[in-house]
């Protein structure tokens, strides 16, 4: 009998702080996209503002702020602020999305998990919904890890953002800029 309590004990410990309220931690999370132009050249960038959480019902909100896009040149960081992501207007990115508790109840300490999650991406005024393949790691008992399993491509279209893409394609002299963008993540989630 002694067992079976200390069993179901741990088995309530462990599974305690996926129930409570879990903060993004910026500094061990990253979220970076593929640019293609001129047909064949692709860089990869990122966005360095990054902040969320998951409350005790499994609501995701993850939100990127759009003036910290980091290409690795400054004039072209500068010009995606102004002419695609129009931050004067639009500062953020906000993606949210339902994760299944009872799902996450079931990961032990050092176990991982597939997950497809439904999200919505609210970005430049418009909002699409996004099927996310993703990998989810129990560190420890307050330490979730997120990652994309798959990369999640992300539309330029789909966002009204086919003419900034166009705006930047004519002041760099390209002749193509793909509306099409690759978008993968590692998110670390630590319990509050």
């Amino acid at each position: 009998m002694k067992v079976i309590i200390t069993t179901l004990l741990v088995a309530l410990l462990a599974s305690f702080p996926v129930r409570a309220a879990w903060e993004l931690d910026a500094e061990k999370s990253a979220l970076t996209f593929v640019s293609t132009k001129a047909t064949n050249i692709a860089e990869v960038h990122r966005f360095t503002d990054l902040s969320g959480a998951m409350d005790g019902e499994g609501e995701v909100t993850i939100k990127i702020g759009l003036g910290s896009v980091d290409t690795g040149i400054e004039i072209r960081d500068d010009r995606m602020r102004d002419m695609l992501f129009d931050t004067g207007h639009y500062e953020n990115a906000t993606l949210v999305a339902d994760v299944d508790l009872e799902r996450l109840d079931e990961l032990g300490l050092g176990q991982s998990m597939e997950l497809t999650i439904e999200g919505i991406l609210s970005l430049h005024g418009e909002s699409a919904t996004l099927n996310i393949d993703v990998i989810v790691a129990r560190l420890s008992s307050s330490t979730l890890l997120v990652t994309s399993k798959r990369l999640v491509v992300v539309n330029a279209l789909a966002f009204k953002l086919a003419e900034g893409v166009e705006a930047l394609r004519k002041i760099a002299g390209l002749p193509s800029i793909s509306l099409a963008v690759p978008v993968s993540f590692v998110l670390e989630f630590k319990a509050s």
